[in-house]
């Protein structure tokens, strides 16, 4: 068993960093081929069936990678995540089809975002792996899978682009790359940790029905509603977070079309340098968090939490600093001049992507106490800010209007996030407090 140990904090934040390095640069890249190669036009198409299917597929996925990292007491077997992402991928497959079949884009257009779904169907697969491994601590395979499947999407669909001239073609590249990667690393990855003693369910039901050596979805309709029920919030929380990355670029889109949508969509993914970090902090720290907070040590959550939230400030200031002394330069060099005139919405873009950074350790924290369901009168407070605020700004101020729209969204979300962990934290002190009254009584 030793292969399946769990690593150490450290040694799994620094894989999941240089995996999301990998990955997030290769991601990146793909922009970049569009844009060098193609124009704003072909990154706006590009980041449309991004931003048309993201929210459906958030809600489909139910977010069960992170309810299986913070399924502590065992409660479900893998099967049962994996008999539910598939027939959940299937159902966001058919309303991407409904969606781009009604909304009257043109065909080109269409066939991009049905291809995009196809391929996030796949991804969605290996994310359910992906859940196992975080489980256990293990996000080295996690990382690996990433730094094969970055490299070979930007391969695949810079050949297809370059030789095109056609995005369609190059997300087909992009939708055999992530299936090559399903298919010959995360399962065959995943089946190894399936043997490991943890995995083994505590209830006597469900241990005579779990299977250790095989990989299969495992079709119990009664154990699968509870998943779906106890999992439903989060998902719904994930489809309003991608609302609010996707409601600007819906207006950015309608208002002012597809090539200032694909300038804004390129200069708003330097944003993903700093969440790349965020998010290798958040994944490696949440089965800890949820550790913490399930053993009763407030404590620990409390500190470590704080941790991370000081690490997002620190690095959304540096952000910042780093735009305004060297925007445009790195918009010339990245991208084309024209993308460069535009400095200012970065620099905008950098203080919005601060505050999202410690939002984003707060809704980890939520998530790692299993404050699942408060989560979605937050985030529908946080979404109906954002389209209400870019109703309102977007037509009068453009680009700028988008992102300061995103800033008072992003605040919104911090303030609410905050308020809720401070509720999980006085939980935990008043449960102890009831549980040391007789002691003092004594």
């Amino acid at each position: 068993m030793q292969q399946n140990k769990p690593l150490t904090l450290h040694h799994n934040f620094s894989w999941t960093f240089v995996g999301n390095l990998v990955y997030a640069a290769c991601q990146w890249g793909m922009l970049v081929v569009l844009a060098k190669v193609g124009s704003p036009e072909m990154v706006g198409q590009f980041t449309l069936g991004l931003a048309v299917t993201a929210p459906v597929v958030m809600l489909t996925n139910l977010q069960l990678r992170y309810v299986q990292a913070t399924d502590v007491k065992h409660q479900y077997i893998f099967g049962d995540y994996l008999s539910l992402r598939i027939a959940s991928s299937v159902l966001a497959l058919l309303v991407i089809v409904v969606i781009t079949l009604t909304a009257g884009y043109r065909w080109q257009t269409s066939l991009i975002i049905l291809l995009i779904g196809l391929a996030k169907a796949f991804e969605s697969i290996s994310d359910v792996f992906y859940g196992l491994l975080q489980k256990h601590e293990r996000m080295d395979r996690i990382a690996l899978s990433m730094m094969i499947k970055g490299p070979l999407s930007l391969l695949l669909l810079g050949i297809a682009v370059y030789i095109s001239r056609s995005v369609v073609w190059g997300v087909v590249g992009l939708t055999v790359a992530w299936a090559l990667v399903l298919f010959g690393y995360d399962i065959r990855s995943g089946a190894g940790m399936l043997n490991h003693p943890e995995e083994t369910p505590s209830s006597e039901e469900t241990r005579k029905q779990h299977t250790t050596d095989v990989v299969q979805p495992r079709w119990h309709l009664e154990t699968v509603a509870k998943l779906v029920w106890l999992a439903l919030p989060l998902g719904i929380v994930m489809m309003l977070i991608s609302l609010n990355t996707n409601i600007p670029r819906y207006f950015i889109e309608r208002h002012l079309g597809e090539r200032e949508l694909g300038i804004f969509a390129a200069i708003a993914y330097l944003m993903m340098v700093g969440s790349m970090v965020v998010n290798a902090l958040g994944q490696s720290a949440t089965p800890r968090l949820a550790k913490y907070y399930a053993s009763g040590n407030g404590i620990a959550f409390r500190t470590l939490l704080l941790k991370l939230i000081g690490l997002g400030a620190l690095l959304g200031g540096t952000s910042i600093l780093v735009a305004l002394v060297a925007g445009e330069q790195i918009l010339t060099l990245l991208y084309q001049a024209e993308y460069a005139q535009h400095k200012d919405i970065l620099v905008w873009l950098m203080a919005a992507a601060a505050v999202g950074y410690i939002s984003s350790f707060l809704g980890y924290g939520m998530s790692a106490a299993r404050y699942f369901r408060i989560q979605i009168p937050l985030f529908v407070l946080v979404t109906s800010s954002l389209a209400v605020t870019c109703f309102w700004l977007l037509p009068i101020h453009g680009l700028r209007g988008a992102v300061i729209a995103q800033i008072i969204a992003s605040t919104v979300q911090a303030s609410l996030s905050l308020g809720v962990i401070l509720h999980a934290l006085h939980k935990i002190n008043k449960h102890k407090g009831k549980e040391s009254e007789p002691l003092s009584q004594a």
